[in-house]
């Protein structure tokens, strides 16, 4: 039989190490740290240092319609190391007419002119409008983009809608590249979206579906470590190789990376910001990963997307 809990006793230990803490370690029993593990602490972690030795691109980032827009994204790739960073601008407004979808994209052709050494392109289009997206698919692709930005909530990515143009994008070898949302569950619950979520947003489940329907096409899902339930979704890609994931997201906890490397293995994650610069370098740097599983995270994986279908960021 398990003794009784004694709140007076815990408490006063309580109180002696909150003591201890105050006062530098100095009560009886608690020596203070010599001077070789000062100097041994993780105080001393170079982090800028660590972050500069891998080579990078962010597979994931966006440009504004604003005047700093990109000469601040600019900034922080060149401060954090980032070689190339893949920009659209995600298509935030409804319906998403071609018109719209147009001047998006005019405006990522015109950053990647201005800077073709630091951006790579990547295009939005609406599937409601299949004409006019393959028609857009082509002009963006003449003007140097390697793929489709994140596609957004406009139609769900395993809408039938979306199938021919999926379809032209497998023929020209690109990565299909959706955002996508999962809430996060309950003693193992999922819980389904409420109203505050939009009709159209894809799901984990849609990604699958379309890894089984199309097994030879490559799928990038968007951020996991955008605050949605990040083991839920490295648990169901793990059994479809054609689903690739990004690291981006402003909500990156602890072990992300680790256990997505465990559920997916080391070539299926791409390094991405989703312009939260800093948390997305530090959620690998890190990680326990070997040097060489994070330079794959960092730079390789993606790159080797891009050589399948005849580009390089090298």
């Amino acid at each position: 039989m398990s003794k009784l809990f004694n709140r007076r006793k815990f408490m006063g230990n309580t109180g002696a190490l909150a003591a201890g803490v105050l006062f530098g370690n100095s009560l009886k029993g608690m020596p203070i740290a010599d001077k070789e593990d000062i100097i041994d602490s993780p105080a001393r972690y170079d982090v800028m240092k660590d972050a500069l030795k891998y080579r990078k691109i962010d597979a994931h980032a966006h440009i504004y319609f604003t005047e700093d827009s990109p000469g601040t994204q600019l900034d922080y790739g060149e401060r954090l190391g980032i070689n190339k960073q893949v920009i659209s601008r995600y298509l935030s407004v409804f319906p998403g007419t071609p018109e719209q979808f147009r001047e998006y994209n005019n405006l990522t052709i015109k950053a990647i002119k201005k800077y073709p050494d630091q951006l790579i392109g990547a295009f939005v289009l609406n599937p409601t409008y299949k004409k006019e997206s393959l028609e857009e698919i082509k002009r963006c692709t003449d003007h140097g983009m390697v793929g489709p930005g994140e596609l957004y909530y406009q139609v769900k990515i395993n809408d039938p809608l979306y199938f021919p143009i999926i379809e032209k994008l497998i023929d020209m070898k690109m990565m299909i590249f959706s955002h996508a949302e999962c809430q996060l569950g309950v003693g193992g619950y999922r819980m389904k979206y409420n109203g505050n979520k939009a009709p159209n947003t894809s799901i984990p489940e849609d990604f699958v579906d379309l890894a089984k329907r199309y097994p030879e096409g490559n799928f990038q899902y968007a951020h996991i470590g955008g605050g949605g339930d990040w083991e839920y979704e490295c648990k169901l890609f793990k059994d479809y190789p054609n689903i690739y994931v990004d690291t981006s997201g402003s909500n990156n906890e602890e072990n992300m990376i680790d256990f997505a490397v465990e559920q997916l293995g080391e070539d299926r994650l791409f390094y991405a910001s989703d312009n939260s610069y800093f948390q997305s370098v530090g959620t690998v740097l890190s990680s326990n990963l070997t040097d060489v599983q994070k330079q794959k995270i960092f730079y390789d994986n993606y790159n080797n997307i891009l050589k399948k279908g005849g580009r390089n960021a090298d």
